[in-house]
C-alpha cells in the first residue's frame, strides 16, 4: 500500500528517471515538466514516488499536501491508492492537475467521483506560425503595437548562451526591482524559481531568446520542447521601459519554434485577469484543459 514515506524529494538526480519515463507518456500539462517541479521545489516541495513504472507526485505547499493522478499505464490498483492518500488530507482539493484523457478515464472508473474544471490552471495552446506571422485581422492590434516598437528602436535578438547566463540574472533581478517582486508573494517565489532555472540551464535543457537593445538585455523568453509537437514558454519577461518590448519577444521566439514544432504551449494566466486578457487575446488555438477533485468528494 502506497504511503507518504514512499514519496522521495525531487532532486536535480531524478531528470534522467522522468527523461526516460516521459518518452513512453509524454505530459501534457506544464507543470508536469520536470523543469517546472525543480524550479518550483522551494515554494511546492515536489516529491515523487515510482509504483510499478507509474509516476506518482505528491506537492507541499505549506503544510497542505496535495496529489496528481498517476502518471503511466492506467492502474486502478495505484490509482485506488493515490486516492486513499488523498482523502486523508486537508487539502480541499487534494488531488489535481487532472488533464482530460485522465478525467475520462477516472470518470469511466469511478462513475460517481465528481471532477470540476480548474480553470485557472487551463494552459493556452496556439500554433507557433500563428504567434510568429500574426497574420489577420484578429492580430491586427498585436502587429500595430509590434510594429510601432519595430520602428521605434533599434535591437538585435540573440540565443541565450553560457555567456549570457550572468548578464540575464542581472536583468532579472532589475525585472523584480521594476516589479516590486518583494512586495508580491507570487512574483518573489517566481523569481526565485526563474533563478533556479537559469542556475541549471543547461542541466535541464533549457533554451532561450534575449532582446538587447542598446546593447544590453532587457527582454527575455525561456523555453523547451515539452512532446514531439509542442514547445512550452516558461518565462517571458520585459523592460517597462519599451512599450511592444512583449510583442517583439513573443515573436521571435515563435519564429524559432515554428521550424521544430507545431505548437506553443504558452502556460496558464492562474486566474490572473490581465494575464488572462493578455493570452486571449492571441487567439489560442486550444487549451489544455485541467480538472480537480473536492475533499468532499473523495469521502
Amino acid at each position: 500500500m502506497l504511503t507518504l514515506e514512499d514519496f522521495h524529494p525531487l532532486t536535480l538526480e531524478d531528470k534522467p528517471l522522468f527523461d526516460i519515463h516521459y518518452k513512453t507518456f509524454p505530459p501534457i500539462h506544464s507543470d508536469n515538466l520536470f523543469t517546472t517541479m525543480i524550479s518550483w521545489m522551494d515554494y511546492a516541495q515536489y516529491h515523487y514516488a515510482m509504483v510499478d513504472d507509474t509516476l506518482c507526485i505528491m506537492t507541499k505547499i505549506g503544510n497542505i499536501i496535495r496529489f496528481r493522478p498517476p502518471i503511466g499505464k492506467r492502474s486502478k490498483t495505484i490509482a485506488d491508492q493515490v486516492l486513499h492518500l488523498a482523502k486523508q488530507q486537508d487539502s480541499d482539493y487534494p488531488l489535481g492537475v487532472i488533464d482530460e484523457p485522465t478525467k475520462d478515464w477516472l470518470s469511466a472508473t469511478y462513475p460517481n467521483l465528481v471532477i470540476s474544471p480548474h480553470r485557472d490552471f487551463f494552459e493556452y495552446v496556439y500554433t507557433a506560425a500563428d504567434l510568429a506571422e500574426l497574420s489577420g485581422s484578429a492580430y491586427a492590434k498585436i502587429r500595430n503595437r509590434l510594429n510601432k516598437f519595430t520602428k521605434q528602436h533599434t535591437y538585435t535578438v540573440e540565443e541565450i548562451d553560457k555567456d549570457d547566463i550572468e548578464e540575464v540574472r542581472k536583468f532579472l533581478h532589475r525585472w523584480c526591482l521594476w516589479k516590486d517582486c518583494s512586495s508580491d508573494p507570487f512574483l518573489e517565489q517566481e523569481k526565485k524559481a526563474i533563478l533556479t532555472s537559469m542556475d541549471l540551464f543547461f542541466e535541464l535543457d533549457l533554451r532561450g531568446l534575449a532582446i538587447r537593445i542598446n546593447g544590453a538585455i532587457e527582454s527575455i523568453a525561456i523555453y523547451e520542447q515539452m512532446n514531439s509537437n509542442t514547445a512550452v514558454v516558461h518565462y517571458e519577461k520585459g523592460s517597462p521601459d519599451y512599450d511592444g518590448i512583449y510583442k517583439a519577444i513573443n515573436a521571435e521566439t515563435a519564429k524559432i519554434l515554428q521550424e521544430e514544432v507545431t505548437f506553443v504551449n504558452r502556460e496558464s494566466d492562474m486566474g490572473i485577469p490581465g494575464l488572462r486578457k493578455a493570452k486571449l487575446s492571441y487567439r489560442p488555438h486550444h487549451m489544455v484543459e485541467v480538472f480537480h477533485i473536492a475533499k468532499a468528494n473523495l469521502l
